[in-house]
């Protein structure tokens, strides 16, 4: 079928910032409406049993972050086979940015904003002038540089409630991609700016925490203690994301199991039953791989 006029006119416009951004060095794949790679697999029935997943080896396109590209004539190629693009997505962790994207979100009922600069005033680092994307439901992408030799896993709200960050395998929305709910676009004075480096304690934030097996006492009271305050004060809206985030970071730090009856205590005065409590947790307990269990 071929594309309408306006198609046609919202294909050239996305092609033409996926270009734009792959002239700076960002490796770009075409997304559709939904911010969702607009190729589909070519293995979407299977490899078959026997086989590795494939992340392009075979040479097709529909591999998603896989398929990011700097080359122009590999982006237009993609673009030409999904004529239905509307824009286009930033691969992360790639050279020579290594970009990691902060992606600040406004639909958790939480101010992520005012919880990254409550992390940078408590962990001494200020957020550099940067490339800033403003997002169509009113959130922001902080896009930042990392080392070569270090790898930013992807998390949602492992830093902060509302705070997801899109790192090695990862990809971020580019300005200029229109979606079902609008237009990504730079925000005024930054779309000159190169992505700043990530400040080194933001970095330290941003890779998974060392497993503890064994925390003493003191550790358990100190962290806890902070971890139950922090659902204490949840309002209505925030309890469950709240209660969500703080065990997370109880299982992370290994202090899980010892926080699971104060959390709940806590969950149940914000109003939560104790079995919405415990299923919570239980999640964040699979969520992070349940460590400090042993």
């Amino acid at each position: 079928m071929a594309p309408t006029d306006r198609q046609a006119t919202t294909l050239a416009l996305a092609l033409a910032h996926a270009l734009s951004a792959a002239e700076r060095g960002l490796a770009v794949i075409p997304l559709s409406r939904t911010k969702l790679p607009a190729l589909r697999s070519p293995h979407h029935d299977g490899p078959g049993p026997a086989s590795p997943p494939c992340h392009g080896a075979c040479g097709r396109p529909g591999h998603g972050v896989y398929d990011a590209s700097t080359d122009p004539a590999r982006v237009r190629a993609l673009f030409a086979a999904a004529p239905w693009a509307t824009g286009y997505g930033i691969a992360c962790g790639l050279p020579p940015h290594h970009l990691i994207g902060v992606d600040l979100d406004t639909k958790t009922g939480t101010d992520a904003s005012a919880a990254l600069r409550e992390l940078a005033l408590r962990h001494l680092f200020t957020i550099p002038a940067t490339v800033v994307v403003l997002t169509p439901s009113g959130g922001r992408h902080l896009w930042l540089s990392g080392p070569p030799d270090v790898v930013v896993p992807n998390s949602a709200g492992r830093l902060a409630p509302g705070i997801d960050i899109r790192g090695a395998g990862g990809y971020l929305v580019g300005p200029g991609s229109r979606t079902a709910h609008g237009v990504y676009a730079t925000a005024p004075g930054t779309a000159h700016l190169a992505p700043a480096p990530c400040p080194p304690s933001l970095l330290r934030l941003l890779l998974p925490p060392p497993r503890s097996h064994h925390p003493t006492p003191a550790a358990v009271g100190r962290h806890g203690q902070g971890l139950v305050q922090f659902v204490l004060a949840a309002h209505e809206g925030q309890r469950n994301t709240r209660l969500y985030w703080a065990a997370c970071r109880a299982y992370e730090n290994g202090i899980g199991p010892a926080l699971v009856a104060p959390l709940i205590e806590a969950a149940r005065s914000t109003g939560l039953t104790t079995h919405e409590a415990r299923t919570t947790i239980a999640s964040a307990a699979r969520m992070t791989g349940g460590r400090g269990r042993g």
